[in-house]
């Protein structure tokens, strides 16, 4: 069988990291690197990779069938219509758009031309997704409950100044969406939903921020799906060190853990770690002899409707200095990782809970309105426009 013939589009940052891949499987025999796109010079390219700023002449001149794209998340409608209609398949990072309407006219493009779209939410390619939903499926926990997320990490201030775009939600009046939510911490949204696997009817969100930046740091969800189900996501990236993000899916006579990031789910006293399929592969099995797509992008539609109702939500809060521990290095929220979790065990977000800096009035458990939302809080309906 020939290799796959691949280009990589964006091969700074994060995309080093596909570039590593790619060559892993070259050595594997499943694809070969024809090419990288980008807009600043990329060194150490295997001989015969050539580079280019122009994907769509790449594309047909090396005859790839594989576009990887790993650029700005506002760039990936543009170009990922450009790379479909030169006749590649797209394996299109997370997330898969900046605006919903920018989502779909990428869904428009590949069902036009037939060609496949995976996005790149890695731990959707895990087996402990369809392990734990079979464990529900046989009542292991009765009647689910609930589902809550939870993820607490660390960023310092260079992590706002790598790029041009980095905790922006507009860039040139063009939405970037670089918020916790919606980007270093999506895949816990994602992997809930997948989880879930319903339908995603409302949604409501509070952004809040501890750095000096446009989007969201620290922020919490909850959505509520056909059938019924709660799912909420609390993240941040202000803790005081990483603690892996999980969910948990209560049951009305136990309940579930899926630390998502080690693909292990802890249930009864037993621990058990699934194995994970690196998903170009996949997408290459997939052009090859046919194998189901693990993350098509129809499947992220619902991940989609919460990073609308955060693209359409009010501003950030900006939390007061006096509830942070402000260093030379970064910002830290204590106790923030003991939050989310609070979140996930409750199914709650961040103003029930009575966190100090979430605009509730100490003790009143009441917005400083009195009836609406608080401050930095949006309760939005996830119709998409």
């Amino acid at each position: 069988m020939e290799p796959v013939r691949v280009v990589l589009a964006g091969a700074h940052g994060h995309g080093w990291w596909h570039l590593s891949n790619v060559r892993r499987l070259a050595e594997a025999g499943l694809v070969d690197l024809a090419g990288v796109c980008d807009v600043r010079p990329v060194g150490d390219l295997p001989e015969g990779a050539e580079f280019s700023g122009d994907l769509a002449g790449l594309i047909g001149r090396t005859g790839a069938e594989v576009t990887i794209l790993c650029t700005p998340v506002h760039t990936h409608a543009e170009l990922a219509e450009k790379a479909l209609r030169a006749g590649s398949h797209v394996l299109l990072e997370k997330p898969p758009a900046a605006t919903y309407a920018d989502y779909l006219r990428i869904v428009a493009v590949a069902g036009e031309t037939g060609l496949a779209c995976q996005v790149g939410f890695q731990s959707l390619g895990s087996e402990a997704i369809p392990a734990v939903r079979r464990m529900v499926a046989e009542g292991a926990i009765g009647q689910v409950t609930g589902i809550g997320a939870a993820g607490a990490w660390e960023r310092p201030y260079s992590y706002y100044g790598r790029t041009p775009w980095a905790g922006r939600r507009e860039a040139g009046g063009v939405p970037v969406m670089d918020g916790v939510l919606t980007n270093p911490l999506a895949h816990a949204t994602a992997t809930a939903l997948a989880v879930s696997g319903a339908e995603v009817e409302d949604v409501e969100v509070e952004l809040y921020r501890a750095n000096v930046i446009e989007a969201d740091d620290t922020s919490c969800a909850r959505m509520r799906m056909d059938d019924g189900t709660v799912v909420t996501v609390a993240v941040s990236l202000c803790a005081d060190r990483r603690h892996e993000p999980y969910l948990i899916v209560h049951g009305e006579s136990g309940r579930i853990r899926l630390t998502y990031t080690e693909d292990r789910v802890e249930f009864d006293g037993t621990s058990v770690v699934h194995p994970r399929a690196d998903l170009l592969e996949n997408l290459v099995a997939h052009i090859r002899d046919g194998t189901g797509l693990l993350v098509p992008l129809e499947r992220t539609a619902g991940f989609m409707r919460v990073l609308d109702a955060v693209r359409r939500a009010p501003e950030p809060l900006a939390i007061p200095d006096v509830f942070q521990e402000i260093g030379d290095e970064r910002r830290v929220l204590p106790r923030i990782a003991e939050v989310t979790a609070t979140s996930a065990e409750r199914l709650a977000l961040y103003s029930e809970l009575r966190v100090p800096w979430s605009g509730r009035r100490p003790g009143t458990g009441r917005p400083p309105s009195g009836g609406g939302p608080a401050p930095g809080t949006s309760w939005t309906r996830s119709r998409p426009g």
